[in-house]
């Protein structure tokens, strides 16, 4: 029996959602694997404490001055939060990650949290403000803040001269260790052995990528998060990745290839908020907000919860009039964990077995499947149906302006086509979401969801513009003269004859354009957005954060082969369609004429 294609598909289809089925119930059933479901975006609790490194690389850590902390803060009482120049009156939105626990994450509820979101609630209940956070890139966050898509910036963001062109800061609320993670075995045994030739991965933006670049003075590899670089390390990719150190911590687990091989610490850049360097009143608030979760224990009691580690000497967090927070004493109780004897090793896993745990974790697959479903598909094909429709009209004026016998309108679709075509998807939606954003925040609250989706339509419609040009300029031109003849207008003529020989014959490109559009959904997450906002790849990503496993964006990547392999399957069937015409069943006759023929005979 010979399949027809549209069989073919719908097998394929079945097989694909079958598949996403026995994923969800082999999770079910099976057993639990600690280090799958160990949830990164969850206090760890005081009994994690860990005293203050001895590997410190005091050689290259730069204490400096301290320029920047305020002596002291403004009274609460004296604070106007009418004043405070916030986006909307009595909220503050603030503009964070997903993927650095404990820091800044989501967590197993979809909600963003880790210490830096939870100690900046603290201080908004303090000054009686609601707190408002959006996920975005950590590359985009500091120009979001400056050009005010957010209030504040909340990413365990250190402090350096270079930002501080850019951005303002509160006083600092932590400080930043970073690390140094290298593959057990590894000749590199502390900073001194990078040199160059050596692959070392960073978070591109990130301070570590600073003293990379400007203070060891060697060209980094940049990945654009902490999981996909460790990934990196873990196999083979790259030599050796400097990290900030709880995020160095988190990422590795028993059975890994890997370990901290040295840190380093710099007391000039602690960790702060940043907000817009014009709105002096806001980061005065902050200040005094920071005060007074110090004063009243709630920040020694987050700080234990999520992240207790010792604090290096000379440094506190707050204004220079601040108390030291009344914290445990992490280094006696890092010390007696100690005693109890080093926790067994578990055994190295073989490449193999890596690759399966990171990319195949049965458990983490069914985990995702629900969110995926709930919040990442629907988001998806809103965005790219509203991208889609809008980006099919503004295509056909562009392609019939492009073929225009007047230059007025000829040249601009032609420029327009140019720019769109020629410039990365994501600077196109940086500059709709950061440029028009501002302008259009009363209209649209403030939410660049629906500027995301113009965004991909305006850079949809330059391609799918092409498209429909080609096709109208390959249809022949004795039909235009066909038309004329018989008495048809040069319009008439384009829009009863030509246009829709023309779009009949390009009805497979204009799918593939929608494909990529549904893809290219995923860029959005650039400008910011709400947790129930995020398509299907940040929903993937926030859980590979949570676990430091990649499986999660493998089982979004089984959501876009079911939405895009149908989609792939109907061109090919339209496309064959088009070429071949319907079956030719004029020889053969209906069961009447066949009666007819046989009562004859």
């Amino acid at each position: 029996m010979v399949r027809t294609p549209a069989a073919k598909a719908r097998a394929l289809i079945l097989l694909v959602l079958t598949a996403l089925l026995t994923i969800s119930l082999a999770g079910c059933s099976s057993g639990s694997d600690n280090s799958a479901s160990t949830d990164l975006c969850s206090p760890p609790g005081v009994n994690s404490a860990s005293a203050a490194p001895t590997n410190l690389d005091t050689a290259s850590a730069q204490a400096g001055e301290d320029r920047y902390t305020t002596p002291n803060v403004k009274p609460l009482d004296q604070i106007d939060v009418k004043a405070l120049g916030l986006l909307t009156p009595g909220k503050l939105s603030v503009g964070t990650l997903s993927d650095a626990p404990p820091s800044i994450c989501v967590n197993s509820e979809g909600n963003f949290t880790g210490y830096d979101n939870e100690l900046l609630k603290a201080i908004g209940a303090k000054l009686g403000l609601q707190v408002e956070f959006s996920g975005t890139e950590f590359a985009g966050l500091l120009s979001q803040v400056a050009n005010k898509r957010f209030d504040v910036g909340s990413s365990s963001i250190t402090t350096t001269d270079d930002r501080r062109k850019t951005v303002g800061f509160t006083n600092g609320y932590d400080f930043g260790y970073f690390s140094l993670v290298a593959p057990n075995g590894s000749a590199i045994k502390g900073f001194g052995d990078l040199k160059p030739g050596v692959r070392i991965g960073v978070v591109q933006g990130t301070v570590q990528d600073d003293y990379v670049v400007n203070t060891l003075k060697l060209d980094p590899v940049k990945f654009p998060d902490y999981n996909t670089a460790y990934a990196n390390l873990k196999t083979g990719q790259i030599d050796a990745w400097v990290a900030p150190s709880q995020q160095a911590e988190g990422a590795i687990k028993p059975g890994d290839p890997t370990s901290i091989v040295q840190n380093t610490f710099s007391l000039n850049n602690y960790v702060g908020w940043a907000v817009n360097k014009d709105n002096q009143p806001l980061i005065d608030a902050l200040n005094s907000g920071l005060d007074a979760v110090i004063a009243d224990g709630t920040y020694a009691k987050l700080y234990s919860d999520w992240v207790p580690r010792q604090l290096p000497a000379g440094w506190k967090p707050g204004s220079k009039a601040a108390a030291a927070p009344q914290l445990p004493d992490f280094a006696a109780i890092a010390a007696e964990k100690a005693k109890s004897g080093p926790a067994e090793k578990a055994a190295p896993k073989s490449t193999l077995a890596q690759l399966g745990d990171t990319f195949f974790n049965w458990e983490l697959y069914r985990k995702a499947i629900p969110d995926l479903f709930k919040t990442g598909l629907p988001n998806t094909l809103i965005l790219a149906l509203v991208s889609g429709v809008i980006g099919t009209l503004l295509g056909m004026l562009l392609a019939v302006a492009g073929i225009s016998r007047t230059r007025w309108l000829r040249w601009p679709a032609r420029i327009y086509t140019d720019i769109f075509r020629g410039l990365p998807a994501v600077v196109i939606i940086l500059v709709i979401g950061l440029g028009i954003g501002p302008v259009v925040k009363n209209i649209t609250g403030n939410n660049p969801y629906w500027l995301g989706a113009l965004a991909l339509s305006l850079l949809a419609a330059a391609y799918i513009g092409e498209i429909f040009r080609s096709g109208i300029q390959s249809v022949d031109t004795g039909q235009l003269e066909a038309s004329r003849a018989i008495g048809f207008s040069y319009r008439q003529s384009m829009s009863l004859v030509v246009i829709p020989q023309g779009v009949r014959r390009v009805l497979p490109a204009l799918m593939n354009q929608f494909i990529s559009l549904i893809k290219d959904s995923s860029l959005i997450y650039f400008l910011g957005l709400l947790a129930t906002q995020r398509e299907l790849f940040a929903v993937g990503r926030d859980l590979n954060a949570q676990t430091g496993n990649l499986s999660p964006l493998v089982a979004a990547g089984l959501f876009y082969l079911v939405l895009t392999i149908p989609l792939t399957h109907l061109v090919n069937y339209i496309d064959k369609r088009l070429r071949t015409g319907r079956a030719d069943t004029s020889g053969t006759l209906d069961p009447v004429e066949q009666a007819i023929v046989v009562e004859r005979g």
